[in-house]
């Protein structure tokens, strides 16, 4: 009895904390906490659905205990309660209200599928064009890092994606390798990056919930594709319209000549940068040079190091050294391990003052 009556107070405890986790949400990186027009409209899509579930539920229950309360057999007696099979008036009702049911839930969803899909924006050019009143991102998802290009500004960056708050950003989407799903969760829902083919969708940043928020959300690879799948990560950076522009200008100050090294260590920096990780890396926001890693023009102002990584000199050093350790199966494991402690202390230097905001 008391092995029992102990079971059920674990099995109460855990469904308790189980009601009370799912309330817990970070502002930045849960659906639960939508931060756009895109996110709201699902997140009520997932409270209308939720309802008509409890309420199928708790009508269910109730008929069951009026049956089992009500129409017991009581000791001694042998008759036959009224025979209903055949009954159409019950099996209207039954198979009414499901159909109804059905169609309440259905007239928004179809609504809101056909909604997020209008990307007709994107393809609205001007004399130049270039999109005439949109933000357009093209995003390329790779192993285990993401590119975003700004086509009609010109410029390339990864893993921080910068957008204005209030408006529609529109994005491409696409993968390198394998396929791997661009998913922002505070923002909207996740769609797929396949290798062949694009697709298109768009989400809109609230102002007042990037506030809340820091202006900082979290995106994340929602697509197994490989070992470290769970370490793809990316930040959102949010900003005003006034202050995207102004980024937008900064990133392309740069655009053709990286900026160059201040101080003697990152000036040796500089120099083992260009004999040892040119080949991959492109540290000016015109190209992604040769496509194989992330850009690093804006490098010192990231949010993290590898997507995941706290941004300091430290958690830099290791992973120059050994980025298979922190993320395993991503290319440049491996590229760098003639490099000596002294050239890495350099080229840490010559990364973390690589900015463009601050100049």
């Amino acid at each position: 009895m008391k092995t029992r009556l102990r079971k059920w107070r674990l099995i109460s405890l855990f469904a308790i904390m189980t009601l009370i986790l799912a309330g817990c949400g970070e502002a930045n990186l849960s659906a639960l906490r939508p931060a756009g027009e895109v996110a709201q409209k699902q997140f009520n899509l997932m409270v209308l659905s939720t309802l008509i579930m409890v309420l199928v539920i708790i009508v269910v229950v109730v008929l069951f205990v009026i049956a089992i309360v009500r129409f017991r057999r009581k000791a001694g007696d042998e008759s036959i309660p009224k025979q209903v099979e055949g009954s159409h008036k019950l099996e209207v009702i039954w198979t009414t209200i499901p159909i109804l049911l059905l169609i309440i839930l259905a007239i928004p969803v179809v609504t809101y599928t056909f909604e997020f899909a209008d990307t007709s924006a994107m393809e609205v050019k001007d004399k130049d064009g270039k999109t005439k009143d949109a933000v357009v991102i093209n995003v390329r998802a790779n192993l285990y890092w993401w590119e975003f290009e700004y086509p009609d500004y010109g410029i390339f960056t990864s893993q921080d994606l910068v957008v204005p708050t209030d408006e529609k950003v529109y994005f491409n989407l696409k993968a390198s390798d394998v396929k791997h799903s661009f998913w922002v969760p505070a923002a909207g829902g996740k769609m797929d990056t396949n290798v062949d083919g694009v697709n298109q969708m768009y989400l809109v940043f609230d102002s007042n919930k990037a506030n809340e928020a820091e202006n900082l959300f979290y995106g994340k690879c929602a697509e197994l594709c490989g070992p470290s799948h769970a370490l793809m990560d990316f930040k959102v950076v949010t900003k005003s319209k006034d202050d995207f522009n102004s980024w937008v200008k900064s990133m392309q100050t740069v655009a053709k000549e990286p900026a160059v090294a201040e101080g003697e260590l990152a000036k040796q920096g500089q120099e083992i940068f260009n004999q040892s990780c040119i080949g991959c890396h492109a540290v000016s926001t015109s190209n992604n040079g040769a496509g194989m890693g992330p850009n690093l023009a804006n490098f010192g102002e990231r949010e993290r190091i590898a997507g995941f990584l706290p941004h300091d000199e430290e958690n830099l050093k290791n992973w120059i050294k050994n980025p298979d350790d922190y993320k395993p199966g991503n290319t440049m494991s491996g590229k760098y391990g003639d490099l000596t402690d002294e050239q890495i202390d350099a080229l840490a230097e010559y990364l973390l003052n690589l900015k463009v905001e601050d100049k």
